[in-house]
């Protein structure tokens, strides 16, 4: 036995620095970059470019609550990668600093998706028992009420992303109505959406104490793009190492899609780790250079991986729209095509992806969301670029909309097949975990 301890202890010794080793070489190794976390998405820089009136906008909504006033509701519009989130955490970060009884919460409503999980989130940063499982929606409420109204507190919620809470409504309508059984202090929400059509899923009640300020961030253009790009560049890479023409083909490859500046960044950042896998194992720095063809490489990878998240991320039902969508694709196409006059190569009829849709709701997700939130769903979809839709023209009977897949059909099924099996297989774990509790 002491022989055999003699044999393996050594060896497990020798692995240890062997693996130490291998990680001091990769990072010794040479490298594109200074600041990797400079080019990151959710890094906010001190300056935000081309957002000065949004930023003030915000600014001026929230500081009433540093007068004892309560602020103004205010709602912010616009597509992916357009600075909304930057400037409000810009503004909180402000806000915070200065230290008066008014407190800002951040939830992103795309993993707390109801009222009691936004609630919580919000609230445990200052109420550290509201963490505990077990308390219901009005306790949380009301000890939210009495936190605030002890001295008189403002609190500013931050909803990033607000259209994926479930219960909207209810959520906006506590909320609003909250103020009137609070003496002194208040509630006030700045709302973060993608998608400006939301609002009509709320009653009509809630809408019009909401929406006091609403304010759209538009797409940035080529220019705009690539002023951000080399702002962060000269951070996060090493003094000459990116070429201009490299720059300003991310830009101009950002501004094409929809004018992102978190896809632009991706893409340098993607560019960037090219470079260093590219790199020879006996090359110095001096050899290293992000180029226009790194960034073309770095396209291909970044749009497949940005299509990954964005299915991955999905709710249930529009991951099934979008399986609709790529089974019919995979299947030949539209059964209907010939009803057109038109054109429509690869298009497929609205009105046959809702009957797929409804098939796949009773093989996987029970009841089937309506044709209004199947409308949504869509829209959704196409904001996200994972589909585009055309409106039908004269040789269609009635008005549908035409919908092309936006991305590899096969890869599609498979990421949400799999995305399904394991939220089954979850279920069937909690179920025999209950079962056994």
């Amino acid at each position: 036995m002491l022989a055999l301890q003699n044999i393996v202890q050594p060896t497990q010794s020798n692995r240890a620095v062997y693996l130490m080793q291998s990680f001091i070489d990769i990072l010794q190794k040479p490298t594109v970059f200074a600041n990797r976390n400079v080019l990151s998405p959710h890094f906010v820089p001190i300056q935000l470019p081309f957002r000065e009136r949004e930023l003030e906008k915000i600014m001026v909504c929230v500081s009433p609550a540093l007068q004892g006033s309560r602020p103004r509701n205010i709602f912010l519009y616009g597509k992916t990668g357009t600075g909304k989130t930057a400037c409000v955490r810009r503004v909180m970060s402000k806000f915070e600093a200065l230290g008066s009884k008014a407190k800002v919460a951040y939830v992103n409503c795309r993993i707390y998706n109801s009222r009691y999980k936004v609630l919580q989130k919000a609230l445990k940063g200052f109420l550290p028992e509201i963490e505990k499982s077990g308390f219901g929606i009005t306790f949380m409420y009301e000890k939210m009420l009495d936190w605030i109204a002890t001295d008189g507190k403002f609190l500013i919620l931050a909803l990033d992303e607000v259209d994926m809470v479930k219960d909207l409504d209810e959520l906006v309508y506590s909320l609003t109505r909250s103020n009137d059984e609070i003496p002194k202090g208040g509630i006030s929400i700045i709302g973060i959406s993608n998608n400006l059509s939301f609002k009509d899923r709320l009653d009509s009640r809630s809408k019009s104490a909401l929406f006091e300020t609403e304010l759209v961030f538009a797409p940035y253009n080529t220019q705009q793009l690539a002023e951000i790009l080399l702002q962060r560049s000269v951070e996060g890479f090493k003094q000459g190492v990116v070429s201009e023409s490299a720059v300003s083909l991310a830009a101009a490859a950002a501004a094409n899609e929809t004018g992102d500046a978190r896809y632009a960044l991706r893409l340098l950042l993607r560019a960037g780790e090219i470079a260093d896998e590219r790199l020879a194992p006996d090359a110095t720095s001096t050899a290293l250079k992000v180029t226009d063809k790194e960034v073309d490489a770095a396209r291909r990878a970044v749009d497949e991986d940005v299509a990954k998240e964005a299915i991955c991320t999905l709710p249930e039902h529009q991951q099934l729209v979008l399986l609709s969508v790529a089974n019919l694709t995979l299947a030949g196409g539209s059964r209907y095509a010939k009803l057109s006059e038109e054109n429509n190569d690869g298009f497929l009829f609205s009105g046959e992806v809702y009957e797929e849709y409804l098939h796949l709701c009773k093989v996987h997700a029970g009841e089937p969301r309506s044709a209004r939130w199947y409308r949504e769903y869509l829209h959704d979809l196409e904001m996200l670029g994972l589909i585009t839709m055309i409106d039908s023209g004269k040789g269609v009977r009635g008005h549908t909309r035409f919908i092309k897949i936006g991305f590899s059909a096969p890869e599609i099924k498979s990421i949400i097949e799999r995305n399904i099996q394991e939220k089954n297989f979850a279920r069937e774990i909690a179920d025999v975990e209950g079962a056994s509790g």
